[in-house]
């Protein structure tokens, strides 16, 4: 699909990777509903891209009522829904036996919740509008990209429910494809690397000069936009499906 076509859900998407796409969609002339759960950023962002363009819903992933009527509240705005990019996550660190004990069972459910749950939960609410979407460019009616990480595949110490969480959005990715290609919908991942995020902004600077130096090349944290860049690229090819793509420098994660 061309992206000045594109109608897309875009969680977690006042903030780090997710406004990053909201941006890059908008400025090629498509239209956004931004769900997120920080109402003050959430007015900002649509003064910014113009309340034509785009529109805030709180909302919080995990709310299966909740969700599908935003969706369909968003696809009424837009005037269509063809694209979902899921970004909303939260970090989930944490020890299995930490200083005070085993982690509270409490601690990894919320992880998995918003990361994979939530995820999961937008990805269905959209896909059960956009299998009514007339068919474009080889029969395809819609996108959902997801958003996993590296962590995924090489997860830290303390890092076990967020690993889990991103290692379960890979592993849907391809049934997920393979379910939905009667209706015309893609299924794509991208599992990035350590980014230039609000998390790592409150990092100190050692650390930061940490993370870049461990990045084969180019030696340096990711930028949102070339995120935005991909996810651009992933919804305009149609022959990409039902693939995690890393977006990372070549890092591979050491054990802590």
């Amino acid at each position: 699909m061309q992206l000045d076509s594109v109608r897309a859900v875009v969680t977690g998407g006042v903030s780090g990777l997710g406004l990053a796409v909201a941006r890059h969609l908008v400025r090629a002339g498509g239209k956004v509903a931004l769900f997120d759960l920080n109402d003050e950023k959430g007015a900002a962002v649509v003064a910014e891209l113009g309340e034509a363009n785009a529109r805030y819903w709180r909302t919080d992933v995990g709310d299966e009522d909740a969700v599908a009527a935003h969706v369909a509240q968003a696809r009424a705005f837009m005037g269509g829904l063809n694209a979902v990019v899921n970004c909303a996550g939260i970090l989930g660190a944490g020890r299995v036996l930490g200083k005070e004990g085993p982690m509270p069972l409490a601690h990894f459910r919320t992880t998995v919740m918003v990361n994979l749950v939530g995820s999961f939960n937008v990805a269905k609410a959209a896909a059960a509008l956009m299998q009514h979407n007339a068919p474009g460019e080889d029969g395809e009616r819609g996108v959902i990209v997801n958003t996993a990480s590296v962590a995924a595949f090489e997860g830290q110490i303390g890092q076990a429910a967020y690993s889990a969480s991103k290692g379960g959005v890979v592993g849907m990715t391809l049934p997920m494809a393979r379910e939905l290609a009667r209706f015309g919908i893609r299924v794509m991942t991208v599992a990035p690397g350590i980014f230039w995020t609000p998390m790592v902004d409150g990092m100190p600077e050692s650390v930061q000069q940490s993370l870049a130096a461990s990045i084969p090349f180019p030696s340096r944290l990711g930028k949102p936009e070339e995120f935005a860049d991909l996810v651009g690229y992933i919804l305009r090819n149609t022959y990409l499906n039902g693939e995690t793509i890393r977006l990372d420098g070549a890092t591979r994660l050491a054990p802590k």
